[in-house]
């Protein structure tokens, strides 16, 4: 009997038409112990099984396509074959097997100097020098692929070309001649006449490209396209995980915490997740922990999310001042800051790195922060990240007493939360408003901000704002009326002042206010030099005079 006699190999055509990966790969492999394949239904083998998540199965399948396309004379397909073996096993950290096969893929399409193949060889060198940082070389040979692929008109080659090109540009902070490009690969596979490899490695590229410069709009976008084309076909391995993690980042902005932390774990009960994908999904799990309060939770998913390969900050150094270590997370955010070079990368993490300096009242150095963040907002021109930018200029203004100067900056920022629907962030911008709006005496302003935060907070379970929340709604009632002259001192140093008046105890301070008790030892020294008292008795008769405390 021959291979196209077998009944599998129609059962198989058919389920690999379905794009039901599992099932094509069971049959084919069924007929092909019957009798040697012919090239094509080889070729439909090898791609399920590396679709179905059959690593070793796949590799030995491709070398047998390999070796099928070569012994018929068929170099230039022998070297597209070579082509996708050696990227894969390149993408999966085997560098020296995967450098060997795109070896043999380079010497097969040297004889033939003008065909598409030599396009896409042009790609490893793309992959190699992104890796290595050099972004312009990487963009150089991604172009040139992109002119051989449109002058044979390969969609393969033209989506795979254009994303690449585009994620280099980006990685050069070029993020207005980047993005088109992505979008462009984006409109050539959603035709979905190209192969499903190339659909699942452009949706990846795009989408961290999308997220490392903030584009929100676009990253919703090809996350549900992405999604549907990952729920359309049940038996896919490779870039299922992937897609659960990009759906979980843009849910838990969203403000859909609890379904986020549903698609970050289900990333980690499936069979066949990349090292990468299980740490991505840690983080998350982390991430959504510590919003909640569950700050033992978050620090589990943290260390397990660095076990895997995956840097656990900025979300754990944000947990650190959660659990009152101030000190320590600042040491953290510090070194971040000092070995993240990239301008682009640094908008990753300057957010957090302002809100862990104030917490820590190193004022002067999160206004420099801050400042910079501004900056790589107006270089780069994105809605998103200019909203990051006027959130920090606010908070650090209202830190500095200036409570006129802040609200200006946060009610921008929140313009953009509340209009690209982040309703955690624009709850916590509320907070600030409402200290600001207090610090210049308008208590009904002030008691509708918290009012709004407060309903926010709970409808997301996020318990530790709740209770600042209401935390500055009993202080507020308790002080009406207090006098504005505040004798330059800082919203923060208000409240550390009317606990000292309360005859609170540092240690006791720290703990209400998720600070550490060196960073309230600061804020009462502060607060000494400032009203030029010596001793928490003359503080206190100070803060009773003035009605700070009623």
């Amino acid at each position: 009997m021959t291979g196209a006699a077998h009944p599998s190999i129609s059962i198989g055509r058919d389920a690999y038409a379905r794009r039901a990966w599992a099932e094509a790969f069971d049959t084919l492999l069924q007929a092909s112990a019957a009798a040697p394949l012919e090239a094509d239904d080889a070729e439909r083998l090898a791609w399920s099984a590396m679709l179905s998540g059959r690593l070793d199965a796949s590799f030995e399948a491709f070398e047998r396509l390999y070796e099928i396309r070569l012994a018929a004379g068929e170099e230039l397909r022998a070297a597209r074959t070579a082509f996708w073996l050696g990227m894969r096993l390149m993408s999966l950290g085997q560098t020296a097997r995967g450098s060997g096969w795109l070896a043999r893929a380079q010497r097969l399409v040297e004889g033939h100097p003008d065909c598409v193949e030599c396009g896409y060889m042009r790609l490893p060198l793309a992959f190699r020098s992104a890796m290595a940082g050099d972004h312009a070389a990487a963009r150089t040979a991604a172009a040139e692929a992109i002119e051989i692929a449109d002058r044979h008109h390969d969609r393969d080659l033209g989506a795979l070309a254009r994303a690449y090109t585009g994620g280099a540009l980006i990685r050069q902070g070029q993020l207005l001649e980047g993005l088109p490009l992505l979008d462009e690969a984006m409109v050539a596979i959603s035709s979905g006449s190209v192969l499903p490899v190339v659909t699942g490695l452009v949706y990846c590229e795009v989408l961290s490209a999308c997220q490392r410069s903030h584009a929100l709009d676009r990253a919703r976008e090809w996350t549900a396209g992405l999604s549907a084309w990952c729920d359309a076909q049940p038996q896919l391995v490779p870039f299922a995980g992937a897609c659960l993690v990009h759906r979980s980042e843009i849910l838990q902005f969203s403000g859909a915490w609890s379904e986020a932390f549903e698609e970050a774990h289900r990333v980690l009960t499936r069979s066949g997740q990349s090292r990468g994908e299980a740490g991505n999904a840690f983080y998350q799990q982390g991430e959504i922990h510590r919003l909640r309060g569950e700050l033992a939770d978050a620090e589990h998913d943290y260390t397990l999310a660095s076990e895997s390969g995956r840097d656990p900050h900025p979300g754990l150094a944000l947990l650190r001042v959660a659990q009152g270590r101030v000190d320590l997370a600042t040491a953290a955010t510090r070194r971040v800051m000092s070995v993240t070079s990239d301008p682009l990368a640094r908008t990753r993490f300057l957010p957090a790195h302002v809100e862990i300096l104030l917490a820590a009242s190193e004022v002067a150095e999160a206004r420099e922060a801050a400042e910079e963040l501004g900056v790589l907002a107006d270089r780069y021109g994105m809605d998103v990240l200019s909203a990051m930018a006027q959130h920090a200029k606010g908070a650090v203004a209202l830190a500095e007493g200036d409570a006129r100067g802040a609200i200006d900056a946060l009610r921008r920022a929140q313009e953009v939360w509340q209009r690209v629907g982040a309703p955690y962030l624009s709850a916590r911008i509320r907070l600030l408003v409402a200290r600001a709006f207090r610090a210049l005496g308008d208590g009904d302003g002030a008691a509708l901000e918290l009012d709004a935060a407060r309903k926010v907070f709970v409808e997301l379970g996020a318990a530790p704002d709740v209770h600042a929340a209401a935390a500055m709604a009993t202080a507020a009632a308790t002080h009406a009326g207090s006098a504005t002259d505040t004798h330059g001192l800082s919203a923060r140093e208000l409240e550390v002042l009317r606990l000292v008046a309360s005859g609170k105890t540092n240690k006791t301070i720290a703990g209400e206010l998720f600070l550490s008790e060196k960073t309230v030892d600061r804020h009462v020294s502060n607060i000494f030099g400032k009203l030029n008292v010596s001793s928490r008795a003359a503080a206190t008769a100070w803060a009773y005079q003035h009605r700070i405390v009623g």
